[in-house]
C-alpha cells in the first residue's frame, strides 16, 4: 500500500487493461473517495472496510462493473443492482457499457457504496436459503436419523460445507455409491471439517 492509498497492484492491473480502461479508473477513484482500503483479489480490485470486502471491479466482454458482496442487502432505490445468476445468492453487479454512464451516476454509484458501507458496519449478513432447502439424499438422511452425534456434527457445518456434502452425496445415480460416500466422509464430518479440509 502506498501512502496515498492506492495499491500497486491495482496500477498493474489498469496498466494491462485492454478494455474498459477509461471506467476502471473512473470506478476506482469514485470507490477510493468513499473511503475504503484499496485491495486486489481474485485478480481484481477489491475495495474493503476493516479487511471485510465491501465492492469488486470487474469486467465482462459485454460490460464492466461494480460488485457489491453483500448487494443483497441494499435497498436499491434506484433499481439498477444485478444478480447474476439465480445461484448467486449475496452479491449484486452494477453494469457499465459506457465512462459516462459512471460519470453520470457517480453520486447514486457513492450513495450506494456508502450504504455498503454502512451494511458491513452494522454486521449484517445476507440470510443464504437455508441448506434444508436443497434436499438431502434419502442414505445420508437415514445415518443422520441413525446418529445424533453425526446430525448434531452436520447441522454445526457452516451452509455452504453442508451443501457441498449434500451435492457430493446426491451426484452418483446408484443408491450403493451415495451411501458409499457417506460413509467415506463419516469421520470427516464428526470432524467438523468440509469435503476438502
Amino acid at each position: 500500500m502506498t501512502k496515498s492509498g492506492l495499491n500497486p497492484k491495482v496500477d498493474g492491473f489498469l496498466n494491462k487493461a485492454k478494455t474498459w480502461k477509461e471506467e476502471f479508473v473512473k470506478l476506482r477513484s469514485i470507490v477510493l473517495d468513499c473511503g475504503l482500503t484499496e485491495d486486489f483479489k481474485w485478480m481484481h480490485p477489491c475495495y474493503t472496510l476493516e479487511q471485510k470486502n465491501i465492492v469488486l471491479i470487474h469486467g465482462f466482454k459485454e460490460y464492466c462493473a461494480l460488485l457489491f458482496h453483500k448487494g443483497a442487502l441494499l435497498r436499491d432505490t434506484h433499481g439498477i443492482l444485478i444478480q447474476q445468476t439465480e445461484n448467486v445468492q449475496a452479491a449484486r453487479q452494477i453494469r457499465f457499457t459506457h465512462v459516462q454512464q459512471i460519470i453520470e451516476m457517480e453520486a447514486i454509484l457513492k450513495a450506494y457504496i456508502h450504504e455498503a458501507m454502512e451494511v458491513e458496519k452494522a454486521g449484517l449478513e445476507v440470510n443464504f436459503k437455508k441448506t434444508e432447502e436443497f434436499s438431502i439424499p434419502v442414505e445420508f438422511q437415514i445415518k443422520l436419523d441413525e446418529a445424533p452425534a453425526l446430525k448434531a456434527a452436520f447441522e454445526a457445518l457452516t451452509p455452504g460445507r453442508q451443501r457441498a456434502y449434500i451435492h457430493h452425496f446426491s451426484e452418483p445415480k446408484q443408491s450403493k455409491t451415495r451411501e458409499s460416500r457417506v460413509e467415506k466422509y463419516r469421520q470427516h464430518i464428526l470432524d467438523g471439517k468440509g469435503l476438502n479440509d
